[in-house]
């Protein structure tokens, strides 16, 4: 555990060699990305870890929502300094990758690459005002109905498809069911204050500009016509980058973990 102001964070290491910091999604959790980070151990020093406020991460003092991606990027940082202390590859997925561009900006020094999966991050897209409208109607469905109806309409609009992975890289009946059980408590704290205030948040692109050669826009091969792939390919051609295909979809890291960690492994290390 590393105590940070407000918060301690429940961190994993695993292998050796260049240090790769893996930002975890809306569920807050390091867990479904362990059967990637152990094929990539074989690799590199891969950094797992539960965001703030989920799971074993306990916060012991509120945040703002309209601050959580800031406090996020600061803990990130913080996890950088007191493991690698220098910087560090960073993969960032989902409400993570949002994590990972703020990182990027406010800290650049920090940051070797980061590979930025799928951020859905509307606030880059025409028909914001349109998507905002959706996540207040997802957020007052999920007050007056409960987490399972919000979550399946969730679902259904963003497209997330599979989410289970391979046979034979599920994890033991006891850790699913320990996952399991802090996930259902993560999806009220998402709800609650990831839901509307990460997909609005606003990013200062002007500050990614000067270090775009270390930024890799990533969108899976099978959710290019889904919400979250859009806001990368908004961001590339304000950056002038390229949206760059990793497998499956949303959740490929976990559906297809042996060729989506080959595929950040040559993101990452390609060059070195």
């Amino acid at each position: 555990m590393l105590g940070v102001t407000g918060a301690h964070l429940y961190y994993e290491v695993r292998g050796a060699g260049p240090a790769l910091l893996v930002i975890s999604t809306g569920n807050g959790d390091a867990a479904p990305f362990g059967p990637m980070a152990d094929l990539l151990a074989e690799r590199c020093t891969v950094i797992t870890y539960d965001r703030r406020g989920f799971s074993r991460s306990p916060q012991h003092e509120d945040v703002p929502d309209g601050e959580r991606v800031e406090v996020d990027a600061r803990d990130a940082r913080a996890l950088i300094d007191h493991l690698v202390g220098g910087p560090a590859h960073v993969l960032g997925t989902c409400s993570g990758a949002i994590t990972g561009l703020a990182l990027l900006a406010r800290y650049p020094d920090r940051v070797r690459t980061l590979v930025s999966h799928e951020p859905p991050l509307t606030s880059l897209l025409p028909d914001a005002d349109e998507l905002t409208a959706f996540y207040d109607e997802l957020y007052d469905l999920y007050r007056n109905s409960g987490v399972d109806e919000a979550k399946t309409l969730f679902k259904d609009r963003m497209g997330l498809g599979e989410t289970r992975p391979p046979k034979g890289m599920e994890l033991p009946p006891d850790k699913l069911k320990e996952m399991l059980d802090r996930l259902r408590v993560n999806q009220v704290f998402w709800f609650e204050h990831e839901l509307r205030s990460y997909p609005n948040y606003t990013l200062d692109v002007e500050a990614l500009r000067p270090v775009a050669d270390r930024l890799v826009l990533a969108g899976g091969t099978a959710s290019r016509e889904d919400v979250n792939y859009r806001p990368n390919v908004a961001l590339a051609e304000r950056l002038g980058l390229e949206v760059v295909d990793f497998p499956g979809g949303h959740l490929g890291y976990v559906t297809q973990p042996h060729a989506f960690a080959d595929t950040l492994a040559t993101a990452v290390f390609g060059a070195e």
